[in-house]
This record gives structure tokens, C-alpha cells and sequence, in this order.
């Protein structure tokens, strides 16, 4: 009987070795390339293409998807509320209560409505590119029209809320109370203290989206994790702040003035936090790469 390294040697073996051998790397670079994380630039074009397709509807089509963006964000001010409202006071209840601040993105962006701070990276990235006025313009018409439907949504919700006697007999008062409550919040900061925050609000939206080209499955994991955090740390975000803000105005003795004091200082924080810190350094590590 031959030794055993001898049958390693025969060409039979040599040949289902290397089969073997063939098969095994070719699954391995398979498996290697559903591990690894796609390259910045490849997040770019396709945040980068999705931008030029957007750039290119109508206004109309943005004003329709805006006013629905704006609506359907008066769900993450009624989950705040209403779990801030059912659940006792506790120092642990704004941590419970804060999952309810996640609805309203999660509907808006699944249902691929169209949110404003979510284009302080999408369009942007096209004018960086184009740094052109034609390009200068399209990106703020896409702006204004989203903006103008965000906050007429916004507005239209807070009348409904306010207004409607269904609601005062639906909800506990408690629940009115933290409805109340959230708005007010926002109203009694300063100035600094509300740009600040928008800043952290639109850095974090803008990376959510930078993010959600790679989620796949985990999207929703994603945009509950980061909106979450936004809504726990009680930073400005100009739309659903201003659903909670003039929802204070109508029913409370605030004047549309002070809502102005909140909007404006939340809206410059929410770009820059949008354009500067995520959209301008992550293009400029993607044009730097590519570059080298």
C-alpha cells in the first residue's frame, strides 16, 4: 500500500484539489465583497444621481410631496405627546417618550416624501459639482418649494390639533398638556441655544441620508436610531419644531413673533449642519480621493 502523501501527488487528486481550491475563492471574494463596505464615492453617486432626478421635477411634484412630508411629520409631535402625556413623570420618561418623535420620519422617508432638511445634502452635491447660477437656481427653487410646502403642512396640522374639539375630548389632559409643553420648550430658548441645536438637527439628518444608500434592510434601524437621538436631545428641527411651535401659538398665549424667534435660528442651524458639515466635507473627501 502506497503511502498517504503518495495519493496527493496522483493527478486525480490534484485535480479535485484545485477544484476544490477554485471553488473555495471563488466563493470567498463573493462573501468579501457582501462584507465590505462600499467605497465614499460610490455613496456619493448614487446620493449624487438621486439629486439630479430630483432636481429635475416640477414644482408642482415637489409642492405635493413637500405638503405631505410637512402633514405626515405631525405624527412624531403627536407620538412625543401622547407618550409623554400616558407615561408618569420620571427621570427615565424622555427616554421612552422619545420613540414617539421617530414616526413621523419614518413616514416620511419610507414614503420617499419630500422633507427639507433631508436636501441640505441631496442638491447640494450637484452644486458643488456645477458651481454654476443655472445650477444655483434649481437648487433654490427645489429649497423654497419644499420649505413653503413643509411648513404650510405644518401649519394646516397645527390648525387641525388646535382647533378641533375631537381631540380635546379624545386625549387625557395630560396629553394636551405635553402637546403644549413641547412647544413651549422650544419658544423659552435662546437664540444660540436654538442654532446650536438646529445645527446638530440637520448634521444628523444629513448623515442619515448619507447613511441609507448602504442600510439596505437596517433603513429603518437607521432612521429610528438617529431621529430618536434628535428628538431625546430636544435639538430644533425647523419643520416638526414649527408643528410643535405654532401649535403653542393657537392654543397658547405665544405670538406667532416668538415663533419666528424659534424658526429662523432653527432653519440657518438645520442648513449648516446639512451643507457644511456633512455635504461639503464628505464631497470633498470623495473629489480629494479621487484626485490622488
Amino acid at each position: 500500500m502506497p503511502p498517504e502523501s503518495d495519493y496527493a501527488d496522483t493527478p486525480r487528486e490534484q485535480e479535485l484539489t484545485s477544484q476544490a481550491k477554485g471553488d473555495f475563492d471563488e466563493q470567498g471574494e463573493e462573501q468579501v465583497r457582501e462584507r465590505t463596505a462600499p467605497p465614499a464615492a460610490v455613496i456619493y453617486e448614487v446620493i449624487l444621481r438621486e439629486a439630479q432626478d430630483e432636481l429635475k421635477r416640477p414644482s408642482q411634484a415637489l409642492f405635493w410631496s413637500g405638503l405631505a412630508a410637512g402633514l405626515s411629520l405631525g405624527f412624531s409631535f403627536l407620538g412625543l405627546g401622547l407618550l409623554k402625556g400616558m407615561l408618569p413623570e420620571a427621570p427615565w420618561t424622555p427616554l421612552l417618550s422619545s420613540f414617539g418623535y421617530t414616526i413621523g420620519f419614518l413616514v416620511v422617508i419610507l414614503g420617499r416624501q419630500q422633507l427639507f432638511t433631508e436636501n441640505t445634502l441631496t442638491p447640494i452635491l450637484p452644486l458643488l459639482r456645477e458651481k454654476s447660477m443655472p445650477m444655483l437656481v434649481s437648487v433654490l427653487r427645489l429649497w423654497g418649494t419644499i420649505l413653503f410646502a413643509n411648513l404650510l403642512g405644518a401649519l394646516l396640522l397645527a390648525l387641525v390639533l388646535s382647533q378641533s374639539e375631537l381631540f380635546s375630548e379624545m386625549w387625557r389632559p395630560e396629553v394636551r398638556a405635553a402637546l403644549l409643553e413641547s412647544g413651549e420648550h422650544f419658544l423659552d430658548l435662546s437664540f444660540s441655544s436654538t442654532f446650536v441645536g438646529g445645527i446638530f438637527a440637520g448634521w444628523l439628518l444629513a448623515l442619515m441620508v448619507w447613511m441609507l444608500p448602504y442600510a439596505e434592510k437596517e433603513k429603518v434601524l437607521v432612521i429610528v436610531v438617529i431621529t430618536y437621538l434628535i428628538g431625546l436631545g430636544g435639538f430644533a428641527h425647523c419643520v416638526v419644531g414649527s408643528i410643535e411651535t405654532m401649535y403653542a401659538v393657537l392654543v397658547g398665549p405665544a405670538t406667532w413673533s416668538e415663533y419666528l424667534a424659534f424658526f429662523i435660528p432653527a432653519l440657518v442651524g438645520n442648513i449648516l449642519g446639512g451643507v457644511i458639515i456633512v455635504a461639503v466635507l464628505n464631497h470633498a473627501q470623495v473629489v480629494s480621493g479621487r484626485s490622488g
